[in-house]
């Protein structure tokens, strides 16, 4: 009862921090945001308690009912509809920008295998497994960050140490990117990109959406049916996933504000969870590892780019599909309201898409490590 009771004291207390109209706290989850708070409340109950419940049952259900409900209401709230709307040269930047976040760091490590940020760091002291967290993190959101997390088995030290740097990083480039966009027009010029073409208004459906409750069992049960019939953990995301994409195109009026709101509370019920393995004592802080991290990010920043270049795109694009990609759907729209507040929803759309792919980003540098490496 008490990994229960303190996770939904969590839940609550981070659902409401996070809607708390203070100006000092919404300085704060600017920095730190509310998320990481249901990752850390529960380990800092715990500490104070002096209580262990790392292999508590709850964990359990964590991975058999909240992670696959977050996957599966995460994948129904991408349209296509919408998504066309962007124009397939945006999305190309976009995915290119997802493309390189996923293969970088296999690249690198080939390229440095006998380095000993390679040899010694990745290899033997297993930070490698910190990088699919953080390609989830970066393009998929706290969903596909937990569940890489456990697909790979990244440790509790690794995965708090990558947390920790990605959140500085991250505030660090989401400043870059507010700037960087204001300078699109420049890079135009320089660029000699000459389509600077407004892409489609958003379209909505017609209609009454399905209630939140029919969505919720719908939902529920094909997660209970999913579980009954498939072992693998990796199967299960597969097949949930594309049943949310096929819930969100095939149902009319399906509900895509609250699927979309429904999953954001079971990232923070799944955070709640994990936080009650963290021990403060893990806490590290690899200088080396967070080079990686620094060149990483600036390499996704030059191919974007180039690809912008390459299509003829507008590089206001660039920070907005980076944003959509390393930010996610609260920053990708905050950075395009300084260039050209009408294109927020189409950022909107494009952080939803990466919300979307980021596991599947994930997998595919869990594969490539794991293929050529072990």
């Amino acid at each position: 009862m008490i990994p229960w009771l303190i996770s939904g004291f969590t839940v609550i207390a981070v659902y409401l921090l996070n809607r708390w109209e203070n100006k000092n706290i919404k300085s704060l989850l600017n920095w730190f945001p509310a998320i990481l708070f249901a990752y850390l409340i529960p380990a800092g109950i715990t500490a104070l308690m002096d209580i262990d419940l790392s292999q508590d049952e709850i964990h359990d259900y964590s991975k058999l009912y909240f992670i696959p409900l977050a996957i599966i209401a995460v994948m129904s709230s991408l349209s296509f509809l919408q998504l066309k709307s962007i124009g397939w040269k945006p999305i190309a930047v976009f995915v290119a920008g997802s493309f390189w976040i996923a293969v970088f760091p296999f690249f690198l490590a080939l390229f440095l295998l006998d380095s000993e940020l390679i040899s010694e760091l990745f290899i033997n002291q297993e930070y490698w497994k910190g990088v699919p967290p953080i390609v989830g993190g970066w393009i998929g959101g706290s969903t596909s960050q937990l569940v890489l997390k456990e697909l790979v088995a990244c440790p509790e030290n690794i995965f708090l140490t990558v947390l920790v740097m990605d959140n500085i990083l991250v505030n660090i480039w989401t400043i870059l990117m507010f700037q960087g966009i204001k300078e699109s027009d420049f890079l135009n010029r320089k660029l000699k990109i000459t389509n600077l073409s407004m892409p489609e208004a958003i379209k909505k459906r017609e209609g009454k959406s399905l209630s939140p409750l029919l969505c919720f069992l719908i939902l529920t049960a094909f997660v209970f049916v999913i579980n009954a019939l498939v072992d693998s953990f990796v199967i299960k995301i597969i097949v949930l996933s594309a049943i949310g994409l096929l819930l969100s195109s095939l149902i009319k009026n399906w509900n895509f504000g609250f699927v979309l709101k429904f999953g954001g509370i079971l990232i923070l019920i799944v955070m709640a969870v994990l936080g009650l393995k963290l021990k403060f004592s893990l806490v590290e802080f690899e200088l080396g590892f967070l080079g990686f991290m620094i060149v990483w990010l600036l390499s996704h920043f030059i191919i974007l780019l180039l690809v912008a270049k390459l299509l003829n795109v507008n590089t206001a694009w660039v920070p907005i599909a980076s944003m959509a990609n390393v930010g996610g759907i609260a920053t990708a729209p905050a950075v395009t309201a300084a260039y050209e507040p009408k294109w927020m929803p189409h950022a909107i759309i494009l952080a939803i898409l990466s919300m979307a792919t980021g596991t599947f980003w994930g997998m595919l540098t869990i594969f490539l490590f794991r293929s050529y490496f072990f």
